[in-house]
């Protein structure tokens, strides 16, 4: 479909919600979410129909330069979350809180208040599946915040983890995280990203669960996926996920580019075998 439609189509679609991405779960329309942290690239991601916008902590690596997400503030995130903002209309805005500012429920409200009444976000995310994580997701969602919750490769916890390896590869591991997964839920998380996770165990959590589980290197059962935008479009410098595709390649444009990528995963094209491990 030419760019100029493909705008126009999404210039009438209803806003994305939190509830309805449930709903898709439901009807079994896969969700496409990409990282975003200005207002010119959340303007394509909805002239495309993108469903949901993440203003990841991933803005460490691939926009300030740093080593890992672990130095990403809590106003940086605010910040970005404000620039994309002004670029969406229908599609969902979720934040990430950056280290260390869900340390307990407390931090965890005050945090959450900036992202939603200063940054615009719908929903946060946080990284974890612990006892004392499902407290803090039970303390927002008590509170009206909607939460993402993100378990499997957490970056946040790289130096615990040894480094960015798939979790949950041995059987103990798996069912750890497999237990992660269901408390996350129970605790009130709205949606589930799974990173780095073998694709059975993906694929049983996304089964098993009522939320919508995102997949990023987590294999094509779960309900979406997610990629870092920069990694998608080929131009974060260095060494590419093997779970990610360059989907800039052989397209004329950064628009292009996205309603590929949402095409792909709507039509359980994306991943392939070749972005699939475990």
């Amino acid at each position: 479909m030419p760019a100029y439609l493909q705008a126009a189509d999404a210039a009438k679609r209803k806003p994305v919600t939190v509830p309805g991405l449930r709903r898709m779960k439901a009807h079994g329309d896969k969700i496409a979410m990409l990282t975003c942290y200005d207002a010119s690239f959340a303007a394509h991601m909805e002239a495309v129909g993108i469903d949901v916008a993440l203003v990841g902590d991933s803005l460490g690596n691939v926009v300030q330069g740093r080593s890992s997400t672990l130095p990403v503030t809590l106003d940086d995130i605010v910040y970005h979350t404000r620039l994309v903002r002004r670029g969406l209309a229908a599609t969902l805005l979720i934040a990430d809180m950056p280290f260390m500012t869900f340390r307990d429920p407390p931090t965890a409200l005050a945090a959450a208040a900036r992202l939603l009444s200063e940054g615009g976000a719908a929903a946060v995310k946080l990284e974890g599946g612990s006892g004392w994580v499902c407290e803090v997701i039970a303390a927002l969602t008590a509170h009206e915040v909607p939460v993402c919750a993100h378990v499997g490769l957490t970056p946040q916890s790289v130096h615990k983890m040894g480094g960015y390896r798939m979790q949950g590869k041995t059987d103990d591991a798996a069912a750890r995280l497999h237990a992660e997964a269901r408390a996350v839920a129970a605790a009130g998380a709205e949606l589930l990203v799974l990173e780095s996770v073998p694709a059975a165990l993906a694929g049983a959590i996304t089964r098993e669960l009522p939320i919508p589980t995102i997949g990023i290197g987590a294999g094509a059962e779960c309900d979406g996926q997610v990629l870092v935008s920069y990694d998608m479009l080929g131009i974060t410098p260095g060494h590419r996920p093997k779970f990610s595709k360059d989907f800039l390649a052989g397209r004329g444009s950064v628009r292009e580019a996205f309603a590929a990528y949402a095409d792909e995963v709507r039509t359980g094209r994306f991943p392939g075998p070749e972005q699939i491990a475990g």
